[in-house]
């Protein structure tokens, strides 16, 4: 049995799921996803640390909804920067996301919130 590294995906088990560690093709050329922002793209997802770039609330929301809040991925708590991290059952989660993080409003301030995090100081962000 040969296995030829080039073609296969490396995962990962994390209390029982497997996930995989394959980054999106689009995200390989640079490990920062704020550099990928693009004109019109005003609006940032701030969980933990995905900061992907989208043009309308409802992008992130969607993206949000599906890529942290998906059946196979929710961690049972909500990851947002600056948030309460409740356990929550993702019904609940969905709901709150769309009304507490990716509102026009919300993702505006959270940014505001970021700039003033990173702009000023040239010390890296404790954690």
């Amino acid at each position: 049995l040969q296995s030829t590294p080039a073609t296969s995906i490396p995962t990962v088990q994390v209390q029982g799921q497997q996930i995989n560690l394959q980054p999106p093709s689009y995200t390989a050329a640079s490990q920062h996803a704020e550099q990928m922002k693009k004109p019109g793209q005003n609006f940032m997802c701030l969980w933990q640390s995905c900061k992907k770039w989208f043009q309308t609330p409802s992008q992130v929301f969607y993206h949000a909804a599906t890529e942290h809040g998906g059946k196979d991925v929710y961690p049972g708590q909500c990851l947002w920067e600056g948030c309460e991290p409740f356990q929550r059952q993702r019904f609940s989660f969905i709901t709150h996301l769309q009304d507490k993080h990716c509102s026009r409003d919300a993702l505006l301030a959270g940014l505001k919130q970021d700039e003033h995090g990173q702009a000023g100081s040239q010390k890296p962000p404790n954690k």
